[in-house]
């Protein structure tokens, strides 16, 4: 069964880290409250059990995939959540696809051809990420990569776009660029909000700019967005400076609602 619905506004949404059932429960529980609240929504749960790009050696990577793999059992069970995680490695893909709904390709790893065709075997839907050093033209090589190991569904994510040293933005024409290779297209609004290793050994970020970004993307014809949130990003793991904070995620919910209802 397909998860993507043009119906509805895809929403992937989560912490960046999963760190533990203590975070993610009471996302989980306001995911839930706007999915009650707004039909329209077709969200999945999303979090990484493994933070393996981190900037420092030093830095936390998070649960590992066990516990992590635990924690979205527990997720589906209780909220009834369809799930996504990063995978790594072509040997992580089978496991992880055997828990959650869809695999997520890194940005960094979006031109790796045997962890591609790793994911695509799984029953999973495939998120791919544009690296950031691709331009949105060259994710038709990602995608037909995708389409001819067999990858049921594809959604193609802009992350952002490397500028300079330390910065990202993103081109709103990707979405049209992209849209052509014939897979929905996903604005990762916190991610794009990165100052990549600019924080001293972690990466900085403009929080601030989440809303504006967000809201572009789908007035420019994105499909969905990606998005993570955190009880208290300050003690975040990781994406402290990029992280919405949850009480203020339904405010921004309903604002994205009302761009995409109005570009419909």
């Amino acid at each position: 069964m397909m998860i993507y619905d043009a119906n509805k506004l895809l929403l992937i949404a989560g912490p960046c880290s999963l760190e533990g059932l203590d975070t993610c429960r009471p996302v989980a529980d306001a995911l839930s409250a706007l999915q009650a609240k707004h039909p329209e929504l077709n969200i999945l749960f999303k979090g990484s059990f493994d933070k393996a790009n981190r900037t420092s050696i030093h830095s936390n990577r998070g649960t590992g995939m066990e516990e992590g793999l635990e924690i979205f059992q527990t997720i589906r069970k209780e909220y009834g959540f369809n799930t996504i995680t990063d995978i790594h490695l072509p040997e992580q893909c089978a496991a992880v696809g055997a828990v959650v709904d869809a695999l997520q390709i890194p940005a960094f790893l979006c031109r790796q051809t045997d962890l591609l065709v790793a994911a695509a075997k799984t029953d999973c839907a495939i998120n791919v990420k544009k690296g950031q050093f691709l331009s949105p033209y060259e994710m038709k090589f990602v995608t037909d990569k995708l389409e001819e190991a067999g990858a049921k569904e594809i959604w193609q994510t802009d992350r952002g776009t490397t500028f300079g040293y330390q910065n990202l933005v993103v081109d709103m024409r990707s979405f049209s660029i992209m849209a052509a290779n014939g897979h929905p297209t996903v604005i990762d609004a916190t991610h794009s909000v990165q100052l990549p290793g600019a924080a001293g050994g972690v990466s900085g970020g403009q929080r601030e700019y989440v809303p504006p970004l967000a809201r572009a993307a789908l007035a420019a014809g994105a499909n969905g967005v990606f998005l993570e949130t955190h009880p208290n990003p300050e003690k975040a793991i990781s994406d402290a400076a990029s992280q919405i904070p949850l009480a203020e995620l339904p405010e921004l919910i309903e604002s994205l609602l009302r761009v995409w209802k109005a570009v419909r």
